[in-house]
């Protein structure tokens, strides 16, 4: 079996199957992806084989182990996708995320997903606010720049009151948790964060890591939901602003173990606030 890169977990491929291990002690979220998986609507998802625990040595490790679905995930941002295909590809994973959110779990699934959940996302302008103030006390070196923290207040000022939990929602959707074959989706990946929310947590993750096509992906998502286009940008804007001030709250709390995420998640925000990424004129 091969080694694949995750953050989160052990992971390892062979022809037929995928195999997710991660410690027991760590986070629990692998617990909710195998609780979900039997469950999900037919060909979302990649299907559970087995799971379970296991001793090894002195660890107790979760494991997973999933039928392996043909295909490779675009990747961040769609590198070397032509507006074609990205087109193609962003109509089936809007549809396939409209099956998520038409979904009714049973009585057991519907009680986990409403669980709560720290998943770092959009939950009020109370919470937006009192996030944006956390984040500054937190900045007692002054590394993330005062226009930036102004634009972050700018943009709770313009978000709803509350957000709903109303349909289930996968809440991590980037072009990495998605599979592509021969110019087909075939599966989506890693539902360790899905929960109950607004389907606009699923749209923001597609179209942010479209890359180039994130207007194409926009458009999409407007005529599949009937939304307008600013409707969605606002509903975007302050999900990116939410995530990015988490993050960039966890990354100070352990500076010298997260540099780089400290570095990206600035990019990020100056991009958001000052290039103003969700209103660019050229969308």
């Amino acid at each position: 079996m091969v080694t694949v890169e995750s953050s989160s977990h052990h992971v390892y491929v062979g022809a037929d199957v995928v195999v997710k291990l991660i410690d027991v002690d760590s986070h629990s979220r692998l617990n909710r992806e195998i609780a979900l998986a039997p469950h999900l609507p037919t060909g979302l998802t990649a299907p559970l084989l087995d799971s379970g625990r296991h001793r090894l040595g002195t660890h107790d490790i979760r494991y997973a182990c999933y039928a392996r679905v043909p295909g490779a995930a675009p990747g961040m941002g769609m590198p070397g996708v032509d507006g074609v295909t990205a087109r193609s590809l962003a109509e089936a994973a809007v549809h396939q995320l409209g099956r998520l959110h038409s979904w009714m779990p049973p009585g057991h699934t519907e009680q986990m997903l409403r669980e709560p959940l720290d998943h770092g996302g959009f939950t009020s302008q109370a919470a937006l606010f009192a996030a944006v103030e956390n984040l500054a006390a937190l900045d007692r070196d002054g590394t993330i720049p005062r226009r930036l923290l102004d634009g972050l207040t700018a943009i709770a000022e313009r978000a709803p009151l509350h957000a709903q939990a109303v349909v289930p929602v996968h809440a991590d959707c980037h072009w990495d948790n998605w599979l592509v074959h021969d110019l087909s989706v075939t599966a989506l990946l890693d539902f360790e964060w899905a929960r109950f929310g607004e389907p606009a947590d699923d749209w923001f993750f597609l179209a942010r890591f479209s890359g180039p096509h994130a207007e194409t992906v926009l458009d999409i998502i407007a005529h599949a939901t009937t939304s307008s286009l600013e409707t969605l940008r606002v509903e975007c804007e302050v999900r990116e602003a939410a995530h990015l001030v988490s993050d960039l709250r966890l990354a100070l709390e352990h500076p010298d173990a997260n540099a780089q995420m400290v570095a990206d998640r600035l990019r990020a925000l100056d991009e958001l606030i000052v290039g103003r990424y969700w209103w660019r004129p050229t969308r």
